[in-house]
């Protein structure tokens, strides 16, 4: 599978891409990322990327054009454009997967106090934002996805069970885990996990998951819920 990343912050990708799964990924040709610099599609001396908002308001505003040209260069046949905004859809497992199933993605980096409309109306296949908050820049964004996608692809993972049963993968977060020592100060690790007795221990951590769930992320039950009453509609 392939990346493409369009930032004006090149450099921000040199060190993440060198450790764990994704240099793994990228050493052994699964996946493949190129970072291509915004500012290499301007025309101008000062390789401009952004202007004063139209209407007034503070901030600047990426321009449409340098963007237009990078995507249009880049583009291939199989390319899905994702436009990284904090106006986007929600990312999650479920588009992660979706996503997964694509040959190539190109990922546009926002800056500043936002991108010209025009790229989320005209470019971009997609607009994507990763958690109801702001950052800076796409570049953490961009970094998120591709982990998130590059996880689900085959070989990317050791062992693709642990995958299968992540936090997220069956609309639950991951039970709780547990490794020595059996009791730290007075903590002890559930006898159930030693019974030897694995339906126990699978009753327990779907218990247990269902519990971490309710408790941390309530918003996944109610989501769970819904989409089963749609079902049985």
């Amino acid at each position: 599978m392939r990346f493409k990343i369009i930032t004006i912050f090149p450099d921000f990708f040199s060190s993440p891409l060198r450790y764990g799964v994704l240099a793994r990924a990228i050493k052994n040709g699964i996946i493949n990322v190129d970072i291509y610099n915004l500012r290499d599609y301007t025309d101008d001396v000062h390789k401009t990327v952004d202007d004063r908002p139209f209407g007034g308001g503070p901030g600047m505003v990426m321009m449409v054009e340098p963007i237009w040209r990078a995507v249009e260069s880049l583009k291939t046949a199989e390319s899905k454009v994702l436009l990284l905004s904090a106006s986007g859809k929600l990312f999650d497992q479920k588009m992660a997967k979706n996503l997964a199933r694509e040959e190539e993605l190109i990922l546009i980096c926002g800056r500043y106090e936002g991108v010209d409309e025009r790229v989320a109306e005209h470019i971009a296949d997609l607009e994507v934002s990763i958690g109801n908050f702001v950052l800076s820049g796409g570049e953490v964004a961009a970094l998120v996805i591709i982990e998130t996608i590059a996880r689900l692809i085959p070989g990317v993972v050791g062992k693709e069970e642990s995958v299968e049963i992540e936090s997220f993968s069956e609309g639950l977060l991951e039970h709780p885990q547990y490794t020595r020592p059996r009791d730290f100060r007075g903590m002890r690790v559930p006898d159930v996990l030693f019974s030897g007795n694995h339906g126990k221990i699978k009753e327990w951590r779907k218990k247990a998951a269902m519990e971490k769930t309710m408790k941390n992320r309530p918003d996944l039950i109610k989501k769970e819920r819904k989409d089963g009453s749609n079902k049985r509609n």
